[in-house]
């Protein structure tokens, strides 16, 4: 409003005295919620002094009444009816009312179960309007009905048709008002009965005849197999195809899809296009892979599916039965995709994430997941999440022992997502609902959800007795007619089709499921997408690659990661750390850890490799070693030096994470699968950290290939070494990861020097294998004085797997052989050198898994002589390499030998906490190790 036009409008009648209470309770509105006024008065609230939302009621009341008195002067007495004024202000507060609270008295429920309580607020009598009034014209304020003033009948009745109908809206608290504005735009415009076209609503009769079908099929052709089923919730179907098209006419190219068992399967035939009879095959358990395979309720599929925008690329997730974790592996994916199309706001790609009701409250890395959405490192502009709300969780269904809220969906409130409750039942309303959820994320960038309240008309699975558990909504399910005969006989009674159509549609399906062969009209066949994983398909450990690296380029890279912008202050630690690099790069002081692994960063965004690596810490590294991003101490600014490699260059992220592990692990995970070009890298603070993230470890990295074919090069630096840092801050838990090695399903390394992280880093990326590659990092070694190497070191290009002795020992002399692998390898140098023994030998294994069988019996040729051989290790004798990997010891060391453990002994806790108890077990390790 022009400044002219409000001085107006203020010493119009509105300000008379009579009406200061008016003013001042519509100011108690404004301040309530900014969108409950109408746009006049919220254009003047908003010139009020900054910091007037602070000053105290009766300071902000006299405002008004002096405003009153200077029009009282000016008009001479009040000419509003004030006794209809104040009945305005509660006809605005009913409708803010309604806003807030409508959603509790929404018709969710298709078997009317729900007893929610009864909400005052709704009641016209709660706010002093009478049944005189409702003949009454008022103006409506901001609800957006087509009209300036209604009757109070009429606003009322509005207001239940669009708060109370078959959506309930829960939007109140997102703290934007230009986005609680949209939101009402869009529900309150439509009145509560959205419009579909003929043909929009016989396509959905035909996708809930599609979903039925399905499941009344696979229940007659494979009684009591498990499938769970999507019975009850079969309005899924139209959910996600609407939800596809909308993407596909806003731009979107992809949408990767995540989700439970629930309707999975109905899914991946209905939406997808899966052919049925692979399904069958399927069930009938036909094998057609040499691999350990899955269930058919995990598989996931990829196809393409036609919309009026173009054809777009779908794929389901794989996902096991942990349900949630899919989630963070969704949004990785997603991220891989914006990237590789060079997409910022997500405009390009979309995620659909599908949760179980009891799921989405009792799984903790939902919760990380919604915190991950507006990071820098994990934002995909919004996702979309769909709870199949069943109203039950395998046989919990009391509200008091599924969860401590009012809705599943209220953990989705931490991110001010609005959240669209919708019956089941109702599937235009679940269309408009679709609609508008995509609407919304594309506009405003933020995860929005869809509460898909329904009900499941079988067990847990086809084989549970649902009745032992929950009576009496069984018994009011089996009474209760499917969504695709509810909604058949609406369209039949409104002349929009009639019984012999829908007869007809269900025979055409069944007749198309008879036949094998997609029964998805939009499904369409793939086209050559963007990333390429062919080069990587069936390649072992041992193929070939070019690591070739020259001294003068490793000394010009140098060069370039150490080159600081004029004006950049560091941090005197810090600058002392990039003075020792610069006499690294001309070779003037050999390479620590730090620096090693940042020339293996920068030759591989040279050569066209992007990086991607996110942890609590990494940009300066936990250790105070890396310092990859850096700080200005004058002003905060952040510099990447890595990003400044050459102009062809390509790009490296390096983000410090959310404090989590299971959903970022589980993001890079899901971003590993979706882009092989990509060296994707997450580092714990702490080894042990991993723990919080096993399912990640167990269920995905280790066996991902195995089970569904998904290949991955996911690289994980985990912290470990002995320092007397206690039990939490010690162990990585190596033995875990030995213990998940089989069918060469990644490799586990403990790097020693800076030479072999360097060429350990380059092989992942330039080695045609994508594969997980899990390194126990160092703490100590980082800055050991003998745990340096020289430029030359790392222009050999290659990881040893095996490092023979490097003290120059007569091999005939030797009487005892010391296999080991990490830190403990310079204490039992630092040992024998000051005991000046020369018939021990100690042989470093840099690479655990896959076994370097072939390399170890090289270095064992000058061996075969010494029956005496030792495993040492930190870890006690039940943790470590000890147990998952003394077959490889024992099947490498010469016939007639034999082996032994030097170590600490077996413990239930990884580390002792006292430093002095610590030092005793480590000088006894290492003498049991060396004494002969």
């Amino acid at each position: 409003m022009q400044e002219g036009a409000m001085q107006a409008w203020i010493e119009s009648s509105q300000f008379a005295g009579g009406n200061a209470a008016y003013i001042e309770e519509l100011f108690e509105l404004y301040l309530d919620d900014p969108t409950a006024v109408s746009q006049e008065w919220r254009e003047l609230f908003d010139t009020l002094p900054q910091g007037a939302y602070d000053v105290k009621h009766s300071e902000i009341r006299e405002q008004f009444r002096e405003a009153a008195k200077n029009k009282l002067k000016q008009a001479g007495s009040g000419s509003f009816n004030a006794e209809l004024a104040e009945k305005q202000v509660r006809v605005l507060q009913l409708i803010n009312a309604y806003r807030f609270r409508g959603h509790q008295h929404a018709n969710l429920d298709p078997l009317g179960l729900w007893k929610q309580e009864s909400v005052p607020d709704l009641d016209p009598n709660y706010h002093g309007l009478s049944k005189e009034d409702m003949d009454l014209e008022f103006n409506v304020g901001s609800l957006m009905i087509g009209k300036d003033t209604a009757k109070l009948n009429e606003i009322h009745k509005a207001l239940d048709a669009i708060y109370c109908g078959s959506i309930g809206a829960e939007y109140m608290h997102i703290v934007s008002t230009d986005e609680k504005r949209w939101i009402q735009q869009q529900l309150e415009s439509q009145l509560g009965k959205p419009k579909f076209s003929t043909e929009e609503r016989k396509r959905a009769l035909k996708e809930l005849v599609a979903a039925d079908g399905l499941e009344k099929y696979l229940g007659s052709k494979f009684p009591g197999a498990k499938r769970f089923s999507l019975e009850g919730g079969d309005a899924l179907v139209p959910l996600i195809k609407s939800l596809i098209r909308r993407a596909g006419v806003h731009g979107a190219k992809e949408v990767v899809i995540g989700m439970a068992h629930r309707g999975r399967l109905n899914v991946l035939i209905n939406v997808l296009g899966k052919k049925p009879k692979e399904l069958f095959d399927e069930f009938a358990g036909k094998n057609t892979t040499d691999k350990a395979g899955d269930v058919k309720y995990h598989m996931g599929f990829s196809s393409d599916f036609e919309t009026e925008g173009g054809n777009v690329h779908l794929a389901l997730a794989f996902n096991p039965s942990h349900l949630e974790i899919v989630n963070p592996v969704v949004m990785g994916s997603v991220r891989a995709r914006m990237d590789r199309r060079g997409c910022k706001d997500g405009s390009k790609a979309l995620p659909i994430t599908i949760h179980g009701d009891a799921a989405i409250a009792g799984q903790g890395v939902v919760q990380e997941t919604f915190n991950l959405s507006k990071t820098r490192a994990y934002g995909v502009g919004g996702s979309i999440r769909i709870v199949v709300n069943n109203q039950v969780g395998f046989t919990t269904s009391k509200q008091e022992d599924a969860r401590s809220t009012q809705y599943c969906t209220d953990i989705a409130k931490m991110v001010q997502a609005p959240i669209f409750h919708v019956n089941a039942d109702d599937p235009e309303a679940v269309l408009f609902v679709s609609q508008l959820a995509v609407d919304y994320r594309n506009t405003f960038k933020r995860d929005v959800v869809i509460d898909l309240v329904c009900y499941r008309r079988h067990g847990h699975n086809e084989a549970d007795e649902p009745n032992a558990t929950q009576p009496l909504m069984y018994q009011k399910i089996k009474k209760h007619p499917v969504p695709r005969e509810i909604y058949a006989k609406r369209l039949i009674e409104e002349k929009i089709v009639e019984e012999d159509d829908v007869k007809g549609l269900m025979s055409d399906y069944r007749d198309a499921l008879d036949h094998g062969e997609c029964v998805v009209d939009e499904w369409r066949p793939m086209e050559a997408h963007s990333v390429d994983w062919s080069p990587y398909i069936d390649n072992d450990w041992d193929v070939a690659y070019d690591s070739k690296i020259t001294v003068d380029e490793l000394k010009d890279l140098g060069h370039k990661v150490t080159a600081i912008p004029a004006g950049f202050k560091l941090n005197s630690r810090v600058a002392k750390v990039y003075e020792e690099r610069v006499k690294m790069a001309k070779g003037d002081r050999a390479l620590d850890w730090g620096m090693a692994e940042t020339l293996a960063y920068a030759s591989l965004v040279k050569s066209g490799a992007r990086i991607r690596m996110t942890g609590q810490d990494c940009g300066r590294g936990t250790f105070f070693h890396r310092h990859a991003v850096l700080h200005n101490q004058k002003d905060a600014a952040t510099f990447l030096p890595l990003t400044k490699i050459d102009e062809k260059q390509a790009p490296i992220e390096i983000y410090d994470s959310v404090l989590s592990e299971e959903a970022v692990m589980a993001f890079e995970y899901g971003y590993a699968t979706a882009e092989p070009n990509t060296l994707v890298i997450w580092e714990a603070q702490f080894g042990d950290f991993a723990n919080g993230a096993q399912v990640v470890i167990d269920q995905f990295l280790s066996s991902g290939e195995q089970k569904w074919g998904r290949l991955c090069g996911l690289t994980l630096l985990l912290p470990h070494g002995y320092e007397g840092q206690g039990p939490e801050h010690s162990s990585a838990r190596l033995e875990r990861f030995l213990q998940l090695s089989a069918d060469h399903n990644w490799s586990v390394c403990v790097p020693s020097t800076p030479a072999q992280v360097f060429n350990m880093i380059r092989r992942q990326q330039l080695r045609p294998v994508r594969r997980p590659l899990i390194v126990m990092t160092p703490k100590s070694l980082l800055r050991h004085a003998d745990a340096v190497s020289s430029l030359e070191d790392l222009a050999d290009g290659k990881f040893h797997n095996v490092i023979g002795e490097i003290d120059k020992i007569n091999p005939k002399k030797v009487k005892r052989v010391v296999f080991c692998s990490g830190k403990v390898y310079y204490d039992l140098l630092a040992a024998r050198r000051e005991r000046e023994l020369d018939n021990v030998a100690i042989i470093r294994i840099e690479q655990l898994y896959p076994f370097p069988h072939e390399e170890m019996a090289e270095v064992l040729k000058e061996y075969q002589h010494v029956k005496d051989f030792v495993w040492c290790q930190e870890e006690p004798q039940n943790q470590g390499a000890w147990y998952c990997s003394q077959h490889h010891f024992h099947a490498a060391i010469p016939d007639g030998a034999k082996l032994s453990y030097a170590g600490r002994a077996a413990s239930s806790s990884p580390a002792v906490g006292y430093a002095s108890v610590h030092k005793e077990q480590q000088e006894k390790l290492v003498n049991e190790a060396l004494s002969i």
